[in-house]
């Protein structure tokens, strides 16, 4: 690849990572390449090779090469706390004398590669939901796996009228996006979703406080859906929120209700009863049925504004798949609304 000693086009890395001759140790049959929102994935044989785009949002910021060298050794660190086997490093991609990019070798760095082991797509949470596969063991080793995770973090240092200041401002924010008029939003679901959620955070305060002095904020993983959860043996959770220490720093409540509400979602409810049961013998905590149809009802809001995130990058032909998910969200944020407003 002729290419100046100066510039490395993204355009070009993409291409180099695609083809089966950028990883001459394992000589793969082929490449497949994955376009996600930030970043670029390429699946070999045996490996999964992320590439983050060099992009700017208000949530991140990937646009140097530093800020996108920082965020691979970020990713690596924090994802080997649920996936240690997995996540196998940051790689510097290479641009040598003659103008060629090297994975792993010597030269030039122009950009930084996460190393991960391929798990099996036939094992993914989601996937075996949806296909009626998904055994109680199954349900009952992510769930160990996460509470002994938890019981491994460190409180985070806030203070409670911090903490609900900040679920104010996520839930308004949430909120606002969801009521601008390309969405063609629900005004009266909006209102009393906000008016549950936003009302329980001013009449109860204590409930959120005492998560924070009982010392259940923590540094979790901020992205639990099905999609990033692999039934192995043990269990593997990956792609977490590696990007934003503020937005994984959460009630351990909250980060399973994440995961809880997109399993409820997908009718299997049960896997969030076994998520908080074994949560409450490894950690000896038992959240209220309010708070946690709390955090599933903002967690829900959350979902169905980046549903319609995706409009913005989509022909208007497209865009009505994404509406009905982030309705979806929305039915299921109003009727946990309402569940916060008295016990079940």
């Amino acid at each position: 690849m002729s290419q100046s000693t100066h510039d490395c086009r993204i355009e070009d890395k993409v291409a180099f990572l695609g083809r089966t001759e950028a990883y001459p140790d394992e000589q793969p049959a082929r490449v497949e390449v994955i376009e996600t929102h930030m970043s670029w994935v390429f699946l070999t044989d045996a490996h999964a090779y992320k590439l983050k785009k060099p992009v700017r949002y208000e949530f991140l910021d990937f646009s140097t090469l530093e800020a996108r060298g920082r965020d691979c050794a970020a990713e690596v660190r924090l994802n080997r706390r649920l996936a240690p086997n997995t996540y196998l490093g940051a790689l510097p991609l290479n641009l040598d004398d003659q103008g060629r990019l090297t994975l792993g070798d010597g030269g030039r760095i122009v950009d930084w590669v996460v190393k991960m082991r391929r798990l099996p797509a036939e094992r993914m949470l989601d996937l075996v939901i949806r296909e009626r596969r998904l055994r109680p063991a199954d349900t009952l080793a992510v769930a160990e796996h996460l509470a002994a995770f938890y019981s491994r973090c460190e409180p985070v240092a806030l203070s409670p009228d911090r903490y609900r200041a900040r679920l104010r401002k996520d839930i308004t924010a949430n909120l606002e996006a969801l009521s601008e008029p390309l969405h063609e939003p629900d005004d009266g679901q909006l209102g009393r979703i906000g008016k549950a959620l936003l009302g329980l955070l001013s009449s109860e305060p204590e409930r959120f406080d005492a998560r924070v002095s009982g010392g259940h904020v923590v540094e979790g993983h901020g992205d639990l859906r099905p999609e990033h959860v692999c039934l192995e043996d043990p269990p593997v959770i990956f792609d977490c929120l590696e990007f934003d220490r503020r937005l994984r720093t959460l009630d351990a409540a909250d980060d399973l209700a994440f995961l809880a509400m997109e399993c409820d979602r997908l009718d299997a409810p049960e896997v969030g009863d076994t998520l908080y049961r074994v949560y409450e013998e490894h950690c000896g905590d038992r959240p209220e049925g309010r708070l946690i149809a709390f955090y599933k009802s903002r967690q829900a809001c959350l979902r169905a504004k980046l549903a319609l995130w995706h409009i913005f990058e989509l022909p208007t032909d497209e865009w009505e798949p994404w509406r009905d998910k982030a309705r979806s969200y929305l039915a299921l944020a109003e009727d946990l609304a309402r569940q916060c407003q008295g016990d079940r």
